[in-house]
């Protein structure tokens, strides 16, 4: 899928043409597995959108220890800027966990767009609405399940991702050990 068509899709955005416009905007960037896309503590500006390829946000601790906070694959939009910083520094890494494909924007530039263009915010704010959605869902499941019922909200809400994403990686995003997640599966 092209950026153009990824748009398109939006019932925010009139047509064809307009799509056009909007995927002018944005600036095409390529990322090999392993590599960082964003890292916690560093300045971050931008907007992304994978169209191909799987990336992993997480956060760092003082003593090192990681943990995925957020699980991405292709054709989507990457958590907003606004959802994953704090006075322009990153909160998070970003790492790809297999080769990507993106499309990335400054968030002055797409913010100034959103001023000028009622398709193009109104498509912003559903972005945000959904990350937003998404992120409360997380934090009421790591909040009020137990093991066994994460993995089946897992499941449920990320079909398939058990198939892309390490078995730790999915573990730290349900806040379990991978030796729990693999008892779990084997259940």
């Amino acid at each position: 899928m092209d950026l153009r068509k990824f748009l398109a899709q939006s019932p925010d955005l009139p047509d064809m043409s307009f799509a056009d416009g909007f995927a002018s905007q944005w600036r095409s960037k390529r990322l090999n597995k392993g590599a960082r896309l964003a890292h916690q503590e560093q300045p971050e500006s931008d907007e992304f959108i994978l169209l191909d390829g799987c990336l992993a946000s997480s956060i760092c601790d003082q003593e090192g220890k990681e943990v995925c906070v957020g699980l991405h694959v292709g054709p989507c939009v990457v958590t907003p800027n606004i959802a994953r910083t704090r006075d322009g520094v990153s909160l998070v890494s970003i790492e790809a966990t297999k080769d990507a494909s993106l499309y990335w924007i400054n968030t002055d530039r797409l913010t100034y767009l959103m001023i000028e263009s009622e398709p193009i915010r109104n498509w912003a704010n559903g972005i945000l609405r959904d990350a937003l959605s998404e992120k409360a869902e997380r934090e009421w499941c790591l909040a009020a399940l137990d093991g066994a019922e994460r993995l089946n909200w897992f499941r449920q809400a990320f079909p398939s991702y058990e198939d892309i994403f390490t078995h730790s990686l999915i573990a730290s995003f349900l806040g379990i050990t991978p030796v729990t997640m693999s008892r779990l599966r084997a259940r």
